[in-house]
C-alpha cells in the first residue's frame, strides 16, 4: 500500500509534447520550474489524487529482451543514482514519450516530470519518479472590469481535479523493473501510455494474485456453478470464496477447494476451467501465495450478492456468514403453479 500524505516534491520539470503525426513540435524548458507553497499544494493534489482514489495494481517496466533495454528504465536509474540529474533526465523522458505520440487520436499536452520523496510503500519511505500528463483543455470564464462594465474573458486551461495521464516509479526492486503505478483516464489512445511509453506489464505480486484469483473465482462461478446448480448457490459460492480469503494468510488452492466446494463434483470442473482460463488471469501455475487484505476488501465490494427474479422481484444476501443464506433461504418447486419459488425466514422486518 501506498500513503503520499508526506510526499515531497524535490523538483518539477515542465514540458510540452505534440503528435508527431499532426506535424506538431516539443517544447523543453531550459531549466526546472520553481516552485512554491502554493503551486506545490496545488500540483500535489492535482498529481496523486487519482493514486489514492483508485485501486492499486502494480506493473513493472520491462522489455521483451532485457529490463535494461527499456528506455525509462535506463532514465529513471540514471536519475535514482543522481537526483541532480533529474531534469536533464526529463527532457529524455519527453522525448521518449514524444517518438510514442504518432498515432492520429493522440493529444499534444503539457508533460510533469517530479522528483519525490517521503513516499510511504509498505510503510517504507521511499523516493520517486512521478510523470504526468495533462491533454485535455477546458473554457473556463475570467473577469475584467473595464471602466464601469464587468467583462468576461472566455479562456483555456486544464482542469485540475483531473489528471489525463501519470505514473509512478519507485525506487525499489531496480533489476525486476522497478515498481510502478499507472493511471490513465482517457481510452481514445489505450497503449499509447502504459504499453509504448513506459513499455510496462502487471507485476505478479501478492495484491495481484489475489485479485487474479478471486477474478477467476467469479466467473466460474458465472460460467459453471450457475449452469450447474442455481443463482443461489453462484451467489454462496463467492461468498464462501471471499471469507475463505478474508479469514487466511496464505492461500493454499487444495484447502480452499476443499472448504469451499460444498459439491465434490464440481472440483474436477474447476481444475478443467483453470486449465483452460487460467492463462487469462495470469494465474495458470498459482496455487500458493499470501494473501493481500485490500484486494481481497476490494473484491467484496464489487461481488453482487443479489438473485433476480423474472417477476420483477430481487433477493439480495448480504451476509457476511454465507451459511446464514442457506439457513434462511429455501429454494422449491409449486406443482399447482409450475413455478420456482423462494422461502425466506425472519423474526422482523427492519426499518430503512
Amino acid at each position: 500500500m501506498i500513503n503520499l500524505y508526506s510526499t515531497q516534491i524535490e523538483s518539477i520539470s515542465l514540458h510540452r509534447v505534440g503528435n508527431k503525426n499532426k506535424s506538431e513540435g516539443i517544447f523543453l524548458s531550459e531549466e526546472p520550474f520553481s516552485l512554491n507553497d502554493e503551486t506545490t499544494g496545488l500540483l500535489k493534489e492535482y498529481f496523486f489524487k487519482p493514486f489514492r482514489e483508485k485501486e492499486e495494481n502494480y506493473f513493472k517496466l520491462a522489455n521483451e529482451v532485457d529490463v535494461e533495454f527499456n528506455e525509462l528504465h535506463k532514465i529513471a536509474s540514471e536519475i535514482f543514482a543522481d537526483s541532480s540529474s533529474a531534469h536533464l533526465n526529463s527532457k529524455k523522458i519527453a522525448t521518449h514519450l514524444f517518438e510514442q505520440s504518432n498515432h492520429p487520436h493522440i493529444k499534444n499536452g503539457e508533460v510533469y516530470v517530479g522528483y519525490l520523496t517521503g513516499l510511504l510503500l509498505d510503510n517504507v519511505k521511499v523516493d520517486a519518479i512521478g510523470i504526468f500528463k495533462s491533454e485535455l483543455k477546458h473554457d473556463f470564464l475570467q473577469f475584467e472590469e473595464t471602466g464601469n462594465n464587468l467583462n468576461i474573458l472566455v479562456q483555456q486551461g486544464i482542469n485540475i481535479n483531473k489528471l489525463d495521464k501519470g505514473c509512478l516509479i519507485f525506487n525499489v526492486d531496480r533489476e525486476e523493473g522497478y515498481k510502478v503505478l499507472s493511471v490513465d483516464s482517457n481510452r481514445y489512445d489505450a497503449k499509447y501510455w502504459l504499453e509504448n511509453f513506459l513499455g510496462a506489464e502487471p507485476l505478479s505480486d501478492d495484491n495481484f494474485k489475489t485479485k487474479n484469483y478471486l477474478k477467476f473465482c467469479q466467473n466460474f462461478a458465472k460460467d459453471v456453478v450457475l449452469p450447474a446448480e442455481d443463482k443461489q448457490q453462484e451467489v454462496l459460492f463467492m461468498n464462501r470464496a471471499v471469507n475463505h480469503f478474508a479469514k487466511n494468510d496464505e492461500f493454499e488452492e487444495s484447502s480452499f477447494l476443499t472448504e469451499v466446494m460444498e459439491n465434490p463434483e464440481l472440483i474436477p470442473e474447476f481444475k478443467h476451467y483453470k486449465v483452460e482460463k487460467g492463462p487469462k488471469y495470469s494465474i495458470e501455475d498459482v496455487s500458493n501465495f499470501d494473501i493481500a487484505n485490500k484486494a481481497v476488501s476490494d473484491a467484496r465490494k464489487k461481488i453482487k450478492n443479489v438473485i433476480s427474479l423474472d417477476t420483477n422481484i430481487q433477493i439480495k444476501m448480504d451476509f457476511i456468514n454465507p451459511e446464514s443464506a442457506e439457513k434462511f433461504v429455501e429454494k422449491g418447486w409449486d406443482e399447482e403453479r409450475q413455478m420456482y419459488y423462494y422461502l425466506v425466514y425472519f423474526n422482523k422486518e427492519q426499518k430503512s
